[in-house]
């Protein structure tokens, strides 16, 4: 876990590293900057949507540890692409290889799915989200700072850092999927994300999953598209204060992840946790709506507080339901469907919310509670459907050996 713990801080903190410098090296090569920046990050989501899947399958096939040691390899290649660059082409190239080869995440959300039991996945679950919200912290300090020395030095260093986690895992991280457990055969055809997106939504469970993990997550991200926008126009906010706004949302999610879903699980269980999850997001998405009424900062910090709460408490739960509604020879693949509906949501709710800001600065946030209200009504329908932590609802995996 100290291995699987500390990539996990590291893929945020190299997601967000970069966020101060890409514009400025995006201006390099276009005057159309802010189209070219979203087009950037919008392709990296979209190739990690169709490889995840495929890279789940993969981890199945031949364990976790292999296909983690690749996709960091994958990242470090990418940063070093992009620093490089020389062209806005090479740029794209940098960021469809950094997508290509996000499958780490799947593979070590899977990787804790095979060595702990289903009542102890939600804690640990809650652990790599702590990694990651201070690697979220952490990852534009650093990237400000290393900016310093040239605009590209802060891609160098993700890519060092990195190299570093790539040997530590070399040496350190054993295999989890046990033999009789993994895909016994090899289909071409498997690569297809669409093949594993049908095999998953055979599943009843898994198709309200990951139904509500879709939905949720284009409402936090309709949020986040334009935050930094909507506080600039509403409150007149630079970026010192957008800066202290970030790490706060960061240092709730890590306080809510790291120490209240362990606290509150055994005591609430997982479904409880996800209905109050929602409930919190949609307050607090309502709240950062009335900040265009109100221009009131404590009511934003108030905001901040309630959703950044509620996806702390969401998103383990919701890994944790996932993970119990599968089998093993599965958990690569299914994980691997729930980063890409994560993926199609990053592509689709920033489009979404650059429409409803046209509209309504505060249109947005009030869409996004609108989908959490939808959410809750879709819970109540299907809760009796859906897994418990003690409770398996096995997916037929084909090609899969039964073990002796």
């Amino acid at each position: 876990m100290g291995f699987i713990t500390a990539t996990m801080f590291l893929n945020f903190a190299g997601l967000t590293i970069i966020i101060p410098v890409i514009p400025y090296i995006t201006e390099r090569y276009t005057t159309h900057i802010a189209l070219f920046v979203g087009l950037l990050t919008s392709t990296a989501a979209f190739c990690q949507f169709l490889a995840t899947p495929a890279l789940g399958y993969l981890s199945d096939m031949y364990g976790r540890r292999p296909v983690i040691l690749w996709s960091l390899l994958g990242g470090v290649i990418g940063y070093l692409v992009f620093g490089i660059g020389g062209s806005l082409g090479m740029l794209f190239v940098g960021r469809i290889i950094d997508g290509l080869s996000g499958g780490d995440t799947t593979a070590m959300y899977a990787y804790v799915a095979d060595v702990f039991p289903s009542k102890d996945r939600a804690k640990y679950y809650g652990m790599l989200g702590a990694a990651a919200a201070l690697g979220f912290m952490a990852g534009p300090v650093i990237g400000g700072l290393a900016a310093r020395i040239s605009l590209t030095a802060p891609l160098f260093v993700a890519a060092g850092i990195s190299l570093l986690n790539i040997c530590w895992g070399y040496v350190a991280l054993p295999e989890s999927l046990k033999p009789e457990h993994r895909v016994a055969t090899f289909h071409i055809r498997d690569l297809n994300p669409l093949v594993h997106f049908r095999l998953v939504f055979s599943s009843s469970p898994l198709r309200v999953l990951l139904l509500i993990t879709g939905v949720f997550f284009t409402g936090l991200i309709m949020q986040q598209s334009n935050f930094s926008v909507f506080l600039k126009d509403m409150l007149h906010w630079g970026p010192t204060n957008i800066g202290i706004v970030l790490t706060l949302v960061g240092l709730v999610d890590f306080v809510a992840e790291g120490y209240l879903t362990g606290k509150l699980t055994p005591m609430l269980g997982e479904m409880k946790l996800l209905h109050m999850g929602i409930v919190l997001t949609m307050g607090g998405m309502l709240l950062v709506g009335t900040v265009a009424f109100t221009t009131s900062a404590m009511t934003l910090y108030a905001a901040i507080i309630l959703y950044s709460l509620g996806d702390g408490l969401f998103e383990p739960a919701m890994t944790t339901l996932i993970a119990n509604a599968t089998d093993p020879p599965m958990q690569g693949r299914v994980q691997g469907a729930n980063q890409s509906i994560q993926s199609i949501a990053r592509v689709l709710a920033p489009l979404m919310a650059g429409l409803c800001y046209e509209v309504r600065a505060y249109m947005p946030y009030f869409m996004s509670a609108l989908l959490m209200a939808v959410l809750l009504v879709l819970l109540r329908f299907s809760t009796s459907s859906l897994p418990v932590a003690r409770r398996r609802a096995p997916v037929n995996a084909p090609h899969v050996e039964a073990s002796p």
